[in-house]
């Protein structure tokens, strides 16, 4: 198991290493063992701090937590992270059966309706005529009955907005430890920032005008 460890202020002890290591065992049995992991301990005002990083194949995914000791803040790290790993392996499977799902409908070829290549559009073919020889080809378009809607559900939530202002790093940290798959802050210059989670788990950049 390869884990970087840094410690800040503190020295990482073996009891501390077999902690660490103990939790990342049950995040390697959801995520595998494809990933590297680093571990920044440090002790801050009396504070105990833990911020644990591990990087698999759509990473990162960070862990962060602070406690009066050093044991607590590791385990609380550790549970977060391994939220956030079930939260990945979920998205990730997700994305796996959507893209067999449609591997299978190009593959089907039994009533699917038929891609009109000179307008884009879905539609059967058929033909209309008394006979072979004046029969023209007509295509049919289907249209579903009702208009589909979606529901818009509103929540108000501080914690996808920063209170303060914060670099592009914190900003990211910050959003792994609150879970957010969106979240507002702004710059030191004052400029609006809108990061974002996409479907396959990389995080964007949005700058607001």
């Amino acid at each position: 198991m390869n884990v970087e460890y840094t410690g800040r202020q503190y020295v990482v002890t073996s009891t501390i290493r077999k902690e660490v290591e103990t939790g990342l065992t049950k995040i390697r049995k959801i995520l595998g063992d494809r990933f590297e992991t680093k571990v920044i301990l440090a002790v801050e005002k009396h504070r105990h701090k833990a911020e644990i990083t591990i990087s698999p194949r759509n990473g990162p995914l960070v862990g962060l937590a602070q406690a009066k000791d050093m044991t607590i803040a590791v385990n609380e790290a550790l549970d977060h992270l391994e939220k956030q790993a079930v939260k990945y392996k979920t998205r990730w499977m997700s994305k796996k059966r959507s893209a067999r799902k449609s591997e299978e409908v190009k593959k089907w070829n039994g009533h699917s309706p038929r891609v009109d290549e000179t307008n884009g559009q879905n539609g059967l073919q058929t033909v209309v005529g008394t006979s072979e020889k004046t029969a023209v080809p007509v295509m049919v378009h289907k249209y579903p009955a009702v208009a589909r809607t979606t529901e818009v559900h509103l929540v108000r939530s501080d914690e996808a907005v920063a209170m303060r202002p914060m670099t592009l790093e914190e900003a990211i940290k910050e959003a792994h430890f609150c879970d957010r798959d969106v979240f507002v802050f702004r710059d030191p210059k004052g400029k609006l920032m809108i990061l974002h989670r996409t479907r396959d788990g990389k995080m964007e950049l949005i700058e607001a005008p």
